[in-house]
């Protein structure tokens, strides 16, 4: 098996960061923010939901206490 001892031309980093940061597909402003509203409006969604069971859960705990 033939070994390959060459190696790759050193480049500057900066170099391969602004080659790498141009393939990059950048989202509108638009997107950005529909995408912002919809992860708020979640996070709120699930924070209520988890709020609610913890207040259900809480009182059959008590309840089941002061049995």
């Amino acid at each position: 098996m033939a070994e390959n001892n060459e190696k790759a031309p050193k480049t500057s980093f900066f170099d391969g960061l602004k080659v790498e940061f141009r393939k990059i597909n950048w989202p509108t402003r638009d997107t950005l923010v529909k995408q912002t509203a919809a992860v708020v409006v979640a996070s709120v969604v699930v924070g209520l939901i988890i709020s609610l069971l913890d207040s259900i859960i809480q009182y059959g705990i008590n309840f089941l206490v002061n049995l």
